[in-house]
């Protein structure tokens, strides 16, 4: 049996997967796909299809009753209406991540926030891409004014809300009612954060070293 290791150690002799060569597949809309061939342990290569994603921020927002705003909305890919986070893509060049998050809370949510925390970041797939995540904890929340609010478009057009107590989002997550993933860890991370008085989660403008250099 080997020895217990800690998730943030980094063995010595770890294979260093250099990419022999890279070349463009496809450019799209939202996310490229480029193809590499990756230098394996033993000597071998092997093609790696990479999409290339600008990465994205969620918002869970919490008000004063423990209740977590959801909103739900249609994803064509899955064919379905999801019950979500309010999020977006970083598809604004240079728009730091926490000034995104300001900006889905209102477009999406029509709410402003007093006080954000890093709630957790993820890697949504990593076997195929590099998208990453993050999503803030948002409390002492308020509606914006009228004039302030955003008119949403194409699938946003039909976006509907509404507030759920933590307790029951967390049921519904592991009921499998809640599937999709930003929201699944967005809810079960507050559960968990809350139980510590949220004295651990690092400040709003903590460094995500996972960022995609390619966001916007």
């Amino acid at each position: 049996m080997t020895a217990d290791r800690q998730v943030a150690d980094q063995p010595a002799d770890t294979h260093a997967f250099r990419v022999r060569s890279s070349e463009p597949a496809y450019d799209g809309k939202i996310i490229r796909v480029r193809r590499d061939i990756v230098a394996m342990p033993g000597g071998g290569e092997s093609q790696r299809d990479v999409v290339e994603h600008p990465g994205a921020v969620g918002i869970v927002a919490l008000d004063d009753d423990d209740r977590v705003l959801m909103v739900r909305q249609y994803r064509h890919p899955v064919r379905r209406h999801l019950w979500e986070l309010p999020a977006g893509l970083l598809d604004v060049a240079g728009e730091p991540p926490l000034d995104a998050a300001h900006r889905e809370l209102a477009e999406e949510a029509g709410l402003r926030a007093r006080d954000w925390r890093v709630l957790v970041d993820a890697l949504n797939s990593p076997g195929m891409s590099d998208e990453a995540v993050r999503i803030y904890l948002a409390r002492g929340v308020e509606e914006i004014g009228a004039d302030e609010r955003h008119n949403g478009e194409d699938e946003e057009a039909e976006m509907t809300t509404a507030w759920v107590p933590l307790d029951e989002a967390v049921r519904r997550v592991l009921a499998g009612d809640v599937e999709n993933g930003m929201a699944v860890i967005g809810v079960l991370a507050t559960a968990w954060a809350r139980s510590t008085g949220y004295a651990e989660l690092r400040p709003a403008d903590a460094p995500w070293p996972a960022k995609p250099s390619h966001a916007g």
